[in-house]
C-alpha cells in the first residue's frame, strides 16, 4: 500500500512546519457539502497545504454527492486524512475509505453503506451493485480490504471472524483498527496529527464567505425543491390571469435563485 502521508513527511526538509487545511463534514452529505468541498480543495491548493484534514461526523446522505467527494479526494494531490468524530455511516463511509489515513474517536462507527431511498427502504440491486463496486474499487485503490468494504453494502458477504451472512457490516473504532481499516484511535485533532507523524504544524480551517454560505443554502435539496415549486406554480397561475402579474414575478425570482448558484458552480 502506498502511504502518501508518510511519503510527504519523508520528502520534507528537517524543521519543516506543515500546513494542515481543515474541512468539516458535520451534516447530511448533499450538494452543499460538495460545494464546500470544492472550495476547500481549491483553497488548500492555493495555500500550498501539505495535508488535508476532514473532520467528519455524518449519518450519510446522497450517493451522487458522496461519489463526487470520493472522486475529489482520490484525485487530490494533497494527502487526505479523515478524523471520524463518532459517525461515518453510509455515504460517510465511502468518503472516509477514499482518504489516505483514517482515524476514529473511541466509540465511533463506520459502515452501513447499503443504498436506500428517501423512506429508508432498500433500493433494487441495480443500485446496490454500483455501490458495491464503488466501495470495492475505492478500498483497493487505498490498500484496504475490498471484501470488508463490500460487506458494508452487501449482506450476502460473509467474512470469517468479521461478519456473518445476512448482516450489513459496521465497524466500531477498535474493530476498524484491528482489521486494518483505520490507522488508529484518537480523542481529538491534535492526537490525530501526532499519530500521523505530523508534529510541527499550523491548521487553517475553512471559513466560508457570505456569498458561498448563500450558495450552499440555495443548492440544498429542500430549498431547490421549494424554488422549483415556486417556478412551476408562478407560471401556472400566470396563465390563469390576464396580463403580467405577481405570479410571474415570483416565478422569475425563484428561477434566478435556482439557476444562479448552479451557474456559479459551473
Amino acid at each position: 500500500r502506498r502511504d502518501r502521508v508518510a511519503e510527504s513527511l519523508a520528502r520534507a526538509p528537517e524543521g519543516t512546519r506543515f500546513l494542515v487545511y481543515q474541512f468539516n463534514i458535520k451534516e447530511n452529505i448533499g450538494p452543499p457539502t460538495v460545494h464546500r468541498a470544492r472550495l476547500a480543495f481549491q483553497e488548500a491548493d492555493s495555500l500550498g497545504a501539505d495535508f488535508m484534514l476532514i473532520h467528519m461526523n455524518t449519518y450519510g446522505g446522497l450517493v451522487e454527492s458522496a461519489d463526487s467527494l470520493r472522486t475529489r479526494i482520490m484525485q487530490s494531490r494533497i494527502p487526505v486524512i479523515v478524523f471520524i468524530d463518532n459517525n461515518a455511516a453510509s455515504a460517510g463511509a465511502l468518503i472516509s475509505i477514499a482518504a489516505d489515513h483514517i482515524y476514529m474517536r473511541p466509540g465511533g462507527n463506520i459502515g452501513a453503506a447499503t443504498v436506500v431511498d428517501a423512506t429508508g427502504e432498500v433500493v433494487p440491486d441495480k443500485f446496490q451493485s454500483y455501490m458495491r463496486a464503488t466501495m470495492r474499487s475505492t478500498a483497493e485503490a487505498k490498500g484496504r480490504n475490498p471484501d470488508i468494504a463490500q460487506a458494508m453494502v452487501d449482506p450476502s458477504v460473509e467474512i470469517e471472524g468479521i461478519i456473518e451472512e445476512g448482516k450489513v457490516l459496521t465497524f466500531t473504532a477498535s474493530e476498524a483498527v484491528r482489521w486494518g481499516f483505520a490507522e488508529g484511535m484518537a480523542e481529538n485533532i491534535e492526537q490525530v496529527l501526532a499519530m500521523a507523524g505530523i508534529d510541527d504544524y499550523v491548521i487553517v480551517e475553512q471559513r466560508l464567505s457570505a456569498l458561498n454560505r448563500l450558495i450552499a443554502f440555495l443548492v440544498s435539496p429542500v430549498v431547490s425543491g421549494i424554488l422549483i415549486m415556486l417556478i412551476l406554480g408562478g407560471v401556472y397561475f400566470e396563465f390563469q390571469t390576464p396580463g403580467i402579474g405577481f405570479p410571474i414575478l415570483v416565478a422569475i425570482s425563484a428561477a434566478l435563485l435556482y439557476f444562479a448558484p448552479l451557474y456559479l458552480e459551473g
